[in-house]
């Protein structure tokens, strides 16, 4: 399926790259495709990056059909890298089909998102500045009040360059485990990276952050015992050597830095567990000195050290405060395959023509 291009007549004047705020400056260009029932995923194209207009009753406002993707472009001096972009597109089908959206043509949105780059090439922050944020998403835009699927749907692809996501960096960050508030089970809809679950998620953010934490470790909905995630990532835990993270039980999103982590890890033979972890785990391996190091992981931050837990008015003071052997290991050999310094695992680095 040819995808069109729409020219500006004229570009923005590109920002200050060393001044970069998280997802607040966006690109000249968007991709964006329709479906309907009877022509199904229909008319590509590249068009300039614009307001959506949309009616009142849209379904998407009314109902949550909405499901988006996080990827990143990154520059090793004049040539751009995507990291794992087939794994986001796999997961955006799988989370369509939990929404009951029509699933997409991952090869067709992979051509469009490597034909969008090309294009934008010049937003691609250099590495000391950061990189360039992709957000693939689709919503629901058929006009009506009913709970019933949508019959159309918008495709869309924004870009956005951004520094660092947590102002902190590599700073070890504290992190509220939160036991009133619960964002996901077993069931519904938390492997799905859809905004519902990110909406349950922001009351509880609010409080830990006038609690003065930047962050919040959900537990699961049902015993309300077994660690899950953090708001905006998947969590590892290093206890007397072994990493552990939690297993992907239906209410997890099965993130893809999660998914790079883990091979990362095998590959170089450390000890690695997915399964259930109890909050109450993590607090006896502390009081024994077997906590080692937390961190999170997720494609916005990469690897985000975690230096104290607050549970129950409990204070867990991870490694010292700083960030762990392991953790920054790990961020060094990731980043540097996603800025193409060394080789990864094949099929990780997609280069952009």
């Amino acid at each position: 399926m040819e995808i069109k291009f729409e020219k500006k007549s004229k570009l923005k004047e590109l920002p200050d790259m060393s001044n970069l705020k998280f997802g607040t400056i966006f690109t000249d260009y968007m991709f964006q495709m329709d479906y309907s029932k009877e022509l199904g995923w229909n008319n590509p194209r590249i068009i300039p990056y614009q307001s959506l207009s949309l009616d009142p009753a849209t379904a998407a406002f009314h109902y949550g059909q909405t499901i988006f993707e996080g990827l990143k472009a990154y520059r090793n001096h004049d040539e751009i890298y995507l990291f794992r972009p087939d794994e986001n597109f796999k997961r955006l089908n799988r989370s369509a089909k939990r929404l009951n959206i029509p699933e997409l043509d991952e090869e067709l949105a992979l051509d469009g998102l490597k034909q969008l780059i090309s294009i934008e090439k010049r937003w691609v922050p250099e590495e000391k500045y950061g990189s360039l944020y992709i957000r693939p998403f689709i919503i629901a835009d058929q006009s009506f009040l009913g709970v019933d699927p949508s019959k159309t749907y918008r495709f869309l692809i924004i870009l956005s360059p951004v520094g660092s996501y947590l102002n902190s960096g590599l700073a070890p960050n504290k992190i509220y485990v939160e036991d009133k508030y619960v964002r996901a089970v077993p069931g519904g809809m938390g492997e799905a990276k859809t905004g519902g679950n990110y909406a349950a998620s922001l009351l509880g953010q609010a409080e830990a952050e006038a609690k003065g934490y930047s962050q919040v470790l959900w537990l699961d909905g049902i015993e309300r015992k077994y660690i899950e995630e953090v708001g905006s990532m998947n969590i590892f835990f290093v206890i007397d050597d072994t990493v552990i993270t939690p297993a992907l039980n239906g209410s997890i999103l099965p993130g893809i830095t999660r998914k790079s982590i883990i091979k990362l890890l095998k590959t170089q033979d450390y000890d690695v567990e997915e399964r259930k972890i109890s909050i109450d785990e993590v607090f006896a391996a502390y009081q024994q000195g077997k906590l080692q190091e937390v961190f999170g992981a997720g494609t916005a931050a990469v690897i985000s050290p975690v230096g104290e837990l607050l549970y129950e008015q409990e204070k867990m003071i991870i490694n010292n405060n700083e960030i762990g052997k392991i953790s920054q290991k790990i961020y060094d050999e990731l980043t540097a395959i996603q800025w193409h310094k060394k080789e990864g695992p094949e099929g990780w680095s997609i280069k952009v023509d």
